[in-house]
């Protein structure tokens, strides 16, 4: 298997570019950006070609620029999965309900055993795509527009909308909905999810706005109160919930009933002293 520094090599002489070329390039990278961390000198870059040495973030970034090349992909020549970003880091689990600022990427399958090819309509056995499956909730969950949807997890610690939203649920958040619904809808299921960013962290809940108070409501089955924010000083809606992943997992045990452990009280103030 190729070196990585080797896969580079290729492409410069492909692209018929002498060190010095290189070296120039790199030069006026760094004078936009304003950092000499961009360039790369004769010695560094024959380094990096013949004796395996890793570039820095800052010069695998130049070498991309100045060879045209994805930098996601020559971050894989060197053994970076960064398609699994995503995957590890809904790996750290957190208490807190928090947005997730990173796009899930996932890697082209091999012809013929695309997971594209699954027909969601039909209740299928992932074997085949098993490499693939892991991507599966960011796939269907994946908007074509990621400007306009982000996504949230719910903290393990957060059960104000349980049983709908089990805490650890990956959730696709549509910032274009931001405006509270007043009605509309036929049950509980219907009813809009608002995902919200106030002082203290973020939440989850049904809303009711009214007199310039938002009311953030929880599932009646979560035990847990209201809580009343002053709209929108105190509190800004990031977007509604309009999708979901989530792990039936059964080692996660609800909250015994009363415990709160939010540092928020009724009215939206904090209570830590």
């Amino acid at each position: 298997m190729d070196r990585p520094g080797e896969k580079l090599r290729r492409v410069r002489e492909r692209l018929k570019l002498t060190y010095r070329d290189v070296e120039r390039a790199s030069q006026e990278i760094a004078a936009r950006r304003g950092s000499a961390d961009f360039q790369i000198s004769l010695s560094r870059l024959a380094d990096i070609e013949n004796r395996g040495s890793v570039p820095s973030i800052f010069r695998l970034y130049a070498l991309s620029a100045i060879y045209h090349l994805d930098l996601h992909e020559v971050m894989r020549w060197y053994g970076v999965p960064v398609e699994q970003l995503t995957a590890d880091a809904l790996q750290v689990k957190l208490a807190e309900t928090h947005r997730i600022e990173v796009t899930p990427h996932t890697p082209e399958a091999p012809p013929g055993e695309g997971i594209h090819d699954l027909d969601i309509r039909r209740t299928t056995f992932l074997t085949r795509w098993a490499p693939q499956a892991a991507n599966l909730p960011l796939r269907f969950m994946d908007g074509a527009d990621h400007r306009r949807y982000r996504y949230g997890l719910v903290g393990l610690e957060d059960w104000s909308m349980f049983p709908i939203l089990r805490p650890g649920s990956l959730v696709l958040i549509d910032e274009n909905r931001r405006r509270i619904a007043r009605g509309g809808w036929n049950n509980e299921f219907d009813r809009p999810i608002y995902f919200l960013e106030h002082r203290h962290g973020y939440l989850c809940g049904w809303c009711a706005l009214e007199d310039g108070t938002l009311s953030v409501q929880p599932h009646p089955a979560s035990d847990k109160p209201s809580i009343m924010f002053k709209y929108p000083p105190d509190i800004d809606v990031v977007g509604q919930v309009v999708g979901m992943a989530m792990l039936l997992d059964g080692e996660i045990q609800p909250e015994s009933k009363g415990q709160n452990r939010s540092p928020l009280n009724r009215r939206g103030i904090s209570q830590t002293p």
